[in-house]
């Protein structure tokens, strides 16, 4: 049994230890967060990923656990609405919103549970160094004992430790997109109806553009919220949570709509994300024996990270299954099979900040009219970015000990 060290205990390290297992691997996992994340932002499977959920048999408990929205919606400087689409506006083209949108903190719980609740996590710890040699890699950790291991997966997110330990600095592969974005719990008196709305606000408090963008779970008056915001690179303590909050109040410091309440609602939680986005972009995701996955490897998708990584985890697993453990010929492959379909999923849709925060009133007022007139225009789904295409084009290859069906829904297991 060959013994592989992921660091990251999220989406993609939890469905790639799923995968390892099923083939007979053994995987232990290294998360630098003090226990499971709960919580977080509303996620989208699409595409192909749908498929890598039914072949784990977690497909019929990730629907039950859906969010209900079904569309977004702009809102004016009076926050009433002006422009909507619904997640079927572009058909096959792709809409704007997922048939599946789950909470990123169940759908962890899920994988977890789907992965085993015995496997080895290593919580509260993480690997600060990495020594290959030609039988396998050394690892030291933060806490404990160093442990040696066959191989080594980064799945450790955007600002990678794996990456940065094994390949160099986010410098050299995460392309910066100029904003940040921010998540958090809250609950509105609002009525959205199933509707996630965005209501933008012009350059001020020393930003450019801001928005704040409410996402709501079912009709229960919950929601998670997301302030957004373009800047140059601010400092800030990554790790001070107060100091976090501070600064979103003096950014959306005076903003109208339902904002102070959020602000004062932000006061309260302990549970907030705050990143500057970036997009990742690393030639070759293999180095002898460490190896590359997920946000690591290819962050910076608009709305098809969480698919990316759950079909990288099967891909990634399936050719070290193919390639016998033999790691050169197995991440090679893994490169193969998924390099076209990141690219295409990388692709952005035109406007980059200046769509999704507008610096000046008029800005705000042109996009949200362009947003209302796109389902109508001639190609309109094609200025979207075409997700649906892009989330199918790849063929998931039947690995070994499996079989597809023929509605290639399903696995059997095969002599």
């Amino acid at each position: 049994m060959r013994s592989v060290l992921i660091s990251g205990a999220s989406v993609a390290g939890l469905s790639l230890a799923y995968w390892l297992r099923h083939h007979g691997f053994q995987p232990t996992l290294v998360e630098r967060a003090p226990a499971p994340r709960s919580g977080g932002q509303a996620i989208d499977i699409r595409g192909t990923a749908r498929e890598v959920v039914t072949r784990m048999g977690i497909m019929d408990t990730i629907r039950a656990h859906h969010t209900g929205t079904h569309g977004v919606a702009w809102l004016n400087e009076h926050g009433r609405r002006v422009a909507a689409m619904g997640g079927e506006t572009f058909g096959d083209s792709g809409g704007i919103v997922a048939e599946i949108e789950i909470l990123r903190g169940d759908l962890v719980r899920i994988l977890h549970e789907a992965a085993g609740t015995d496997l080895d996590i290593l919580y509260d710890n993480m690997i600060t160094e990495i020594a290959e040699d030609g039988d396998g890699v050394a690892v030291t950790f933060d806490k404990g004992p160093a442990r040696s291991f066959d191989l080594v997966v980064g799945a450790d997110g955007l600002r990678s430790g794996v990456r940065a330990l094994m390949f160099g600095q986010d410098k050299e592969f995460v392309h910066d997109l100029g904003y940040y974005t921010s998540y958090f719990p809250a609950r509105t008196k609002l009525d959205l109806d199933g509707w996630e709305v965005m209501y933008n606000l012009p350059a001020g408090n020393g930003v450019g553009g801001r928005v704040a963008l409410l996402y709501p779970l079912g009709d229960t008056g919950e929601v998670r919220v997301l302030l957004g915001f373009v800047s140059p690179e601010l400092a800030y303590d990554r790790r001070d949570v107060q100091a976090q909050k501070k600064l979103l109040a003096e950014v959306f410091a005076g903003a109208g709509w339902e904002i102070p309440a959020l602000l004062d609602q932000l006061g309260r939680t302990d549970d907030l994300y705050l990143a500057r986005v970036g997009e990742v972009r690393v030639d070759r995701w293999h180095r002898g024996r460490t190896v590359l996955l997920g946000d690591s490897a290819f962050g910076g998708s608009l709305g098809m990270g969480t698919s990316l990584a759950l079909v990288g985890a099967y891909v990634l697993a399936g050719e070290l299954a193919a390639a016998n453990g033999d790691h050169r010929v197995a991440f090679a492959q893994y490169d193969k099979e998924m390099r076209d379909y990141v690219t295409l999923n990388l692709k952005r849709p035109p406007g980059g900040s200046s769509g999704f925060a507008p610096r000046t009133r008029r800005g705000i007022w042109a996009r949200n009219q362009f947003m209302r007139m796109l389902p109508h225009l001639p190609g309109g789904g094609a200025m979207m970015g075409g997700m649906q295409k892009a989330a199918n084009s790849i063929t998931l290859k039947p690995y070994a000990g499996t079989a597809q069906t023929a509605d290639g829904a399903r696995w059997t297991e095969t002599a």
